[in-house]
Parts: C-alpha cells; structure tokens; sequence
C-alpha cells in the first residue's frame, strides 16, 4: 500500500478496503466460478457493510467449497444447515438458498456464467466519475443483466447488486477521476 496514492473516496478507512481497492476492484474478472463467488458476496452484501464481506471472504470460499458452481449446486439441506451453524459466515437462509440455487441456475446456462455476465458490459467509453457523488447505483446494463438472471432462475440479483458486480469485476470502471486506478 503507497499511502500518497489517490484513491477512491470508499478505499481509505481501512487496510483490507485499500487492497481490495489497489488489487481487485474493477479488474476485469473472468470465469464461471470466479464470477459465481462475486456474485454470491454481492448478494451476501445485500443490507451489509462491503467490510464485513470482506473480512468473511475465506470462510465463505472455505463454506462453500470455493465456490466451485458444480460443488455448491449439488449442496443438500444438510449442507444448508450446516452452513445456518457457521457463525464464520453471514447465516441468513435466504441467502444461503439463493447462493445454492444460483448455482444451479448457472450450471444451466449454455455458454456459462460468465459469457452471460459479460454480455451485459457496456460498450464504448463513458464519463468518469469526478467525485463519488457521481457514481450511479445501477445502470441500464445492470437492470437488464438482474432481469436477465431473474429468467434464468436466479435470486437475489437485483440491479442494485448487478450493478456492484459489474463494478467489482471491471464490466464497467468507476474509479474516480482522481484515483491512481482510474483507467484512460
């Protein structure tokens, strides 16, 4: 971490939000079930600090066998209840079935999680945000990927966490103008 370094107005309060910021926010991210676990954390997220997402990251990856889609589709009650018991988690049923079935809604895509996702990125360039105030909740692209994942059988994917994801993954680069990310 370079502390002289611009960053997004978010990334500053604590350590794990500058690497999350420096290292992983708005890089292109590719593949099915690296894309399954942004997915899952956004919607984990939902009513939630980024922070405590965060700071829960490897037990999540560890409840839920890495999110591997294959491995998470096949989870039984069992598996759910075991999950409800583990305090290293957040333990929300709601989101623990919609995690389990958006795998089995994503094993059912033809081309894949991830071609579905990308195809919702914009294309072309866009103004960069000046200041966090700029920054939208959800875009036209977000509403149309949640309304597409929602066809699809998917939960908990609103335009709102669309929209996050999008971000999360480099779909589309809010880095404000000033930050040292801020893509050309």
């Amino acid at each position: 971490m370079e502390p002289d370094r611009q960053r997004c107005g978010w990334a500053t309060s604590t350590p794990e939000y500058v690497t999350y910021h420096d290292e992983e926010w708005g890089v292109p991210l590719r593949g099915d079930d690296a894309l399954f676990e942004r997915l899952c954390l956004e919607a984990f997220q939902s009513g939630l600090s980024w922070i405590t997402i965060l700071r829960k990251r490897p037990a999540f990856r560890a409840a839920f066998a890495g999110f591997a889609i294959d491995g998470v589709a096949e989870f039984t009650p069992a598996d759910e209840e075991r999950l409800m018991a583990d305090a290293a988690i957040v333990r929300n049923r709601a989101k623990i079935r919609a995690a389990i079935g958006n795998a089995r809604a994503a094993q059912a895509l033809p081309g894949g999680l991830s071609e579905l996702l990308w195809s919702f990125a914009p294309n072309g360039s866009r103004p960069r945000p000046a200041t966090l105030a700029d920054v939208p909740a959800t875009s036209a692209e977000s509403v149309a990927m949640a309304k597409e994942l929602k066809r699809r059988g998917f939960v908990f994917v609103g335009p709102t966490t669309a929209y996050a994801l999008m971000q999360a993954t480099g779909m589309v680069d809010d880095h404000v103008a000033d930050c040292f990310r801020a893509r050309p």
